[in-house]
């Protein structure tokens, strides 16, 4: 009876052991996000927005990492990019709210246009798991627009 019950036990770590990096590994890092949203400003300035921006948009252009990518607003809060949801491109996100009713697309810019650059959490809907998550984005404003990328808390 022992014996079963350790032998169950060990297998059960041991399972866990193999599964948490793999689970890990779905989701995006502080680093991962800090580093893709740099390389969408320094593409931003090499190619353009208009080529960048399709680049962006395209989930397989290299700027869509498991559940990072990158999104572009003007500086009233409009969508010029975003890699998970083309349906939001032309929307003005301003006063959108998230599951705890926080302003937060204001509050991104308000970072980026008094900082230039930082970090803001609040939920939002993650395209890999399709379920309302807590969230931080890093957002960088570089000339006229402002560049996020965000991680999903676990």
């Amino acid at each position: 009876m022992f014996r079963r019950t350790f032998v169950s036990i060990a297998c059960g770590l041991a399972a866990a052991t193999i599964a948490l990096p793999a689970l890990a590994s779905n989701y995006g890092t502080k680093d991962e996000a800090l580093a893709l949203a740099r390389k969408a400003v320094a593409h931003y300035k090499a190619v353009g927005k208009d080529k960048a921006f399709a680049d962006f948009n395209n989930k397989t252009g290299g700027f869509v990492d498991r559940d990072l990518y990158v999104f572009v607003f003007d500086a009233k809060g409009m969508v010029l990019s975003h890699g998970a949801n083309e349906k939001l491109i032309g929307r003005d996100l301003m006063q959108l709210k998230d599951a705890d009713g926080k302003v937060f697309v204001k509050d991104m810019m308000d970072v980026a246009k008094a900082q230039g650059k930082g970090w803001v959490d609040y939920k939002w809907p993650n395209p890999v798991t399709k379920q309302i998550e807590a969230k931080s984005t890093y957002v960088e404003k570089s000339e006229d627009v402002v560049f996020g990328v965000g991680i999903y808390k676990q």
